[in-house]
């Protein structure tokens, strides 16, 4: 694609979307935040993020509006089918040095991917960057969320073996499900809450908060991930909780869900 900002070529990589319903929780807690770290408004519509390198291999991430298109690469790149995906430059919003997620590919015949000089993108920022596994913090906790998520059978059964009752006593996981359960009263910032199919009747829930993640299924089981306790996954047992299904009932109606 042709950047027309930057003057040169991208050699696409890969594509992920950005609303309010889906985006790289990497970036934020909810959807303005994520907005805010790339530098662009919350518009209502998202955008799509297109991750590549220029001729001489520099990491850049184009933000566009064209969101259709970039769903459209996305689901012809996930049926193992090509697509060639070329925004018009009039959809480019910004062109941002740096990837924010790890990427394991490279375009072939150019220089290996590295950070352009920083300033390189007119914003004075340093490029952006994928988190680091070595630290814990908010970043670290949503990227477990988001692991819990996908492999969400083997935590299940692990749930189901090792039980929730030292989970029930801590007061983060009280604190965390005071503070969702707020959202079905007070509505969130856009994205906060999402929900995404999983099959046989279920929604998959992923909401966020100040210091916590939550990842459940409707009908389900529920964990927490706290920023003070690393690395740990608290399991919501569902007997010491009665109120739980029906807390994630509410929370699922007024989740943000993919169109």
């Amino acid at each position: 694609m042709s950047d027309d900002e930057g003057g040169g070529s991208l050699y696409v990589l890969t594509a992920v979307l950005m609303t309010p319903a889906q985006f790289p929780s990497v970036l934020g807690d909810d959807f303005p935040e994520a907005c805010a770290l790339l530098g662009v408004a919350p518009a209502r519509a998202g955008y799509g993020l297109v991750l590549g390198q220029d001729e001489e291999g520099a990491r850049w991430t184009v933000v566009v509006d064209d969101v259709s298109l970039v769903a459209a690469a996305i689901a012809s790149w996930d049926c193992g089918m090509e697509y060639d995906l070329s925004p018009d430059e009039r959809t480019i919003v910004a062109s941002l040095a740096g990837w924010p997620l790890a990427l394991s590919v490279a375009a072939s015949g150019i220089p290996e991917p590295h950070d352009p000089e920083q300033g390189a993108d007119g914003t004075g920022r340093v490029p952006l960057a994928p988190p680091s596994a070595e630290a814990w913090g908010p970043v670290q906790r949503r990227m477990g969320a988001d692991q819990i998520a996908r492999e969400w059978a083997d935590w299940r059964e692990r749930e189901a073996t090792d039980g929730g009752a030292a989970a029930a006593a801590h007061p983060g996981l009280a604190r965390a499900l005071e503070e969702a359960a707020g959202y079905t009263r007070t509505p969130p910032p856009p994205g906060r809450v999402r929900s995404s199919f999983a099959g046989e009747g279920a929604r998959t829930l992923r909401a966020d908060g100040p210091g916590w993640s939550l990842v459940a299924r409707t009908g389900d089981a529920a964990f927490v991930l706290l920023d003070e306790e690393p690395g740990e996954v608290l399991a919501v047992p569902r007997e010491m909780r009665p109120e739980l299904p029906e807390l994630l009932g509410a929370l699922d109606r007024m989740a943000a869900r993919p169109a």
